[in-house]
């Protein structure tokens, strides 16, 4: 009987101890399961992080179809955004701005939408990104064409005193009046570049021509721009460069309607940040000589992609010239820009590139360039 029931007492035993190997076998089965899943998962996360990365632009007052500055920055991040196959308000998008106030609301929305990267167009929303950036630490921002102190911001700038002195040289071997204009937007440090490099190029080519220059005080004030240069061609000035944003619209409507009364008329009008050639056409003319051309598309899609790939250069300024490929100039209008001028520009834009010619950026600097002509 006790021999019965010690058998018994062993089998149960043996029994419990291979249902508890068993589990512990299927148990460790599915932890490995459960490890393997939660890697992929993290893998799937980090993958999706990536392809997911939004990226958005607010403009300045000037607006997205500005023919100008803002618009070569949202044809960037869109070109960015549709090749890497993605939607407006899905993974790209940007914010119209019609005043000022406008500016922190809409950087806010962004934020809270969740955007990776924020960029604000224009040294005007310089206050609001910064202020931004110190709110929202977990949201990268850029400011262009200004520098903020942030390390979870980039600023971006542009050398475009050089790109305004070699469309100065264009300008002074174009006129037959020897008066050329420049009409700026705002008065300002970054517009006083446009202006300091513009008048030197024109200077180095013809230190006896005349150049008017006058400021809409705005860059969205097409009818202001439309004024000013109707005052400038009416007084014999026969070559207008603008620095002005969507006020720039102006000047170019002025020339063209010009133009259109009086056809044998030379006159022209010198784009900027973009190539503004499509800007001028009107019958079978077209009155842009050339253009002085920002490569901002360049630089946001340089940023975005830094950003992207987790190199976002927080805290750094970045800025693009000649020698970055970030300034330019057109040669579109091939019969208006002639092979000489071409060489001639091309000559002068040699000299910055070795350091020859140091292009002024204030007017105190031109000043001084003026006197070593």
């Amino acid at each position: 009987m006790k021999n019965r029931k010690f058998l018994l007492f062993i089998l149960v035993l043996s029994l419990g101890l291979f249902l508890a190997a068993c589990g512990t076998e299927t148990g460790d089965e599915g932890s490995e399961e459960n490890t393997d899943t939660e890697s992929t998962d993290n893998g799937t996360e980090e993958e999706t992080a990536s392809d997911d990365y939004k990226v958005a632009m607010v403009t300045d007052i000037g607006g997205v179809d500005d023919k100008s500055f803002n618009q070569s920055a949202w044809e960037g991040i869109k070109g960015w955004g549709e090749e890497n196959g993605l939607a407006r308000g899905e993974g790209f998008d940007y914010a119209q701005s019609n005043e000022k106030a406008d500016y922190m609301p809409n950087i806010t929305r962004f934020v809270r939408d969740d955007y990776n990267l924020i960029f604000g167009i224009g040294f005007e929303l310089k206050e609001d990104i910064q202020t931004a950036a110190e709110q929202y630490p977990d949201t990268n921002f850029a400011i262009v064409d200004d520098e903020v102190d942030a390390s979870n911001a980039v600023s971006i700038k542009f050398k475009e005193h050089q790109g305004s002195f070699l469309v100065g040289v264009a300008a002074a071997m174009k006129t037959k009046s020897n008066k050329i204009g420049f009409v700026g937007g705002v008065d300002s440090p970054l517009i006083k570049k446009f202006e300091s490099g513009f008048i030197a190029g024109a200077k180095s080519v013809n230190p006896e021509i005349e150049v008017d220059v006058q400021y809409a005080e705005s860059f969205a004030d097409a009818a202001k721009g439309k004024l000013i240069a109707t005052n400038m061609y009416d007084s014999g000035v026969d070559v207008i460069y603008h620095a002005s944003g969507a006020t720039g619209n102006g000047v170019f409507n002025q020339a063209k309607d010009i133009k259109q009364n009086d056809p044998e008329r030379e006159l022209w009008v010198i784009g900027v940040d973009r190539d503004q050639h499509e800007e001028g056409a009107i019958n079978d003319h077209n009155v842009t000589l050339t253009s002085m051309i920002k490569r901002v598309d360049v630089a946001v899609q340089d940023v975005i992609e830094q950003s992207k790939n987790g190199e976002f250069p927080g805290g750094e300024m970045l800025e693009y010239g000649i020698e970055e490929d970030g300034i330019t100039f057109s040669t579109v209008n091939e019969e208006a820009m002639t092979e000489d001028i071409i060489s001639t520009v091309e000559e002068w834009q040699e000299k910055i590139l070795n350091g020859e010619v140091e292009v002024p950026q204030t007017i105190e600097e031109l000043e001084t360039y003026q006197e070593s002509l």
